[in-house]
């Protein structure tokens, strides 16, 4: 009986770790009435006060979170850095106005881009500190996965025999401002009819880092309604169009695994029809596929596990044509790729609206907010079974979830 008892005793205590390891797990950046906070497993802590704050983004290691910071208009946005060991926001250099903010994928190095001038932190006192020049004429950049160069785009001119190509640069993070060290990677032939396009956007690699992904965007009017998705392999010898697409970066997520490229495919710039969740082997050899059924539109997606996919979902609405555009009440389904099963995991009711689902380890986190509200909640389950619970309150904006694997 003595044994029974001690035995259950290590159960329910080794169950109970379990839960408490599960839920510290999740620690995340967010935004709450234009301030950075931050939450840790149930502890809540305002990082900032006195700014209007954006873009959080954490350090690879954690120990920092790069913010912008500015007018109310987002029109001036200028870069910041939360350190949490010294519990203190700085500014690494002052000053610096930008909105493109990326930390290195091997080290806690910053890069930014400040008017088309591609910048890198320095360090100081163990800390990113300062600033060197990398690259003048730069439209958006991202690093390369070793985190010793970066792939560097440049919009193209309008001459009076048309509009240039679009290029594509491997710039060593070194590079000073030397053009003997930048080096062109690849070059994009377009024109109006084919693959018209003047800019190159939101990089993305692969989880082996052996293909890039981009949208080319064609002209501002244009772009609102399509963009052309496109990969790159690494070599920079190989070059692909995937699809059409409207111009949001987060319909757009490699799997965690495996070489395939999930997105929301789809012209025209309102939601109420034609945005399907789509899935492209890399390279795609025909081997695409389109999982929305007819009738419904998916409006945000994220990896589960490699066989399946989180999609935010609505029914479409054809007999919308003029007026205020309907608004898009969406439900988190779960879209099995190997057998098709598809079913709803999220149920909002009185006209809430879940989305931008976020996967962190197994628990399952997504933004539930409603019509006419400016904040939103984060809702969470710690797997697909389990039953979800409310985890932040009144949040400007989905959290940036920090997550060491």
């Amino acid at each position: 009986m003595t044994i029974r008892i001690l035995l259950l005793i290590l159960f329910v205590s080794f169950d109970l770790s379990i839960d408490a390891s599960a839920e510290v797990l999740l620690k995340a950046a967010y935004i709450r009435n234009h301030q950075l906070w931050m939450k840790e497993g149930d502890k809540e802590i305002q990082l900032t006060t006195g700014q209007y704050v954006s873009s959080p983004k954490w350090s690879k290691d954690g120990q920092y979170i790069a913010y912008l910071a500015g007018d109310e208009n987002g029109e001036k946005t200028y870069l910041y850095i939360y350190d949490l060991k010294k519990k203190e926001s700085y500014q690494p250099y002052p000053s610096i106005e930008t909105s493109q903010i990326k930390w290195s994928p091997t080290s806690n190095q910053l890069a930014y881009n400040s008017r088309g001038i591609l910048n890198v932190t320095k360090t100081k006192n163990g800390r990113p500190h300062g600033f060197e020049n990398v690259s003048l004429g730069v439209s958006d950049f991202e690093w390369f996965p070793d985190g010793k160069a970066f792939i560097v785009s440049s919009q193209s001119n309008l001459l009076p025999t048309g509009w240039e190509p679009v290029r594509l640069f491997k710039v060593p993070v070194d590079a000073n401002l030397d053009t003997n060290k930048i080096k062109p990677f690849y070059t994009i032939q377009t024109n109006t009819t084919d693959l018209f396009a003047i800019d190159a956007d939101y990089f993305k690699w692969s989880p082996d880092g052996s293909w890039v992904s981009f949208l080319l965007a064609p002209t501002a009017a244009w772009s609102n309604d399509s963009n052309t998705l496109a990969v790159l392999s690494a070599a920079g010898d190989h070059f692909q169009v995937i699809g059409k697409m409207l111009g949001y970066e987060k319909w757009i997520k490699w799997a965690p695994t495996e070489i395939q490229l999930a997105f929301i495919s789809g012209e025209g710039r309102f939601f109420v029809v034609n945005k399907s969740t789509t899935v492209s082997e890399i390279p795609t050899l025909n081997k695409q596929k389109e999982y929305t059924p007819k009738g419904y539109v998916d409006l945000d997606l994220e990896w589960l596990s490699p066989d399946e996919i989180i999609v935010a979902r609505a029914k479409e609405d054809k007999a919308w044509k003029v007026g205020p555009v309907p608004t898009m009440f969406t439900a988190l389904y779960v879209i099995n790729l190997e057998s098709g099963e598809q079913k709803q995991l999220t149920f909002p009711k009185n006209n809430n609206i879940d989305n931008t689902p976020q996967v962190v380890g197994s628990t399952i986190t997504w933004y539930r907010t409603s019509e006419k509200e400016d904040q939103g909640d984060v809702w969470v389950k710690d797997s697909m079974d389990a039953q979800e619970h409310r985890w932040l309150k009144n949040v400007d904006s989905p959290p940036t979830f920090f997550y060491k694997k």
